[in-house]
């Protein structure tokens, strides 16, 4: 006879989030960076070298990465950009 497990109804506690923002900034590496904006790595770079996007962070060596507040700021002001564009 085969009994069935029973699946737990109640939803996963809510997480929980360090009251300074900042403290729960993390490192993107470019990869992820180019998968949330939908640039190409040589658009990030050129709007960069423009000081039209967040620079990257030296972690040592050759390793890079933006900060995920930078990038969502960037991001946020596009789209407020796009939104004055419409009202002009």
């Amino acid at each position: 006879m085969h009994t069935a497990l029973s699946v737990q109804s109640s939803a996963p506690a809510a997480p929980v989030f360090p009251a300074n923002p900042a403290l729960s900034d993390r490192f993107l590496r470019l990869p992820e960076v180019i998968h949330i904006c939908g640039l190409s790595r040589s658009t990030i770079y050129d709007l960069i070298s423009r000081d039209a996007f967040p620079a990257q962070i030296s972690l040592g060596g050759k390793n890079v990465a933006w900060l995920a507040s930078e990038v969502s700021t960037w991001m946020n002001e596009r789209i407020a950009a796009r939104g004055q564009e419409r009202a002009a």
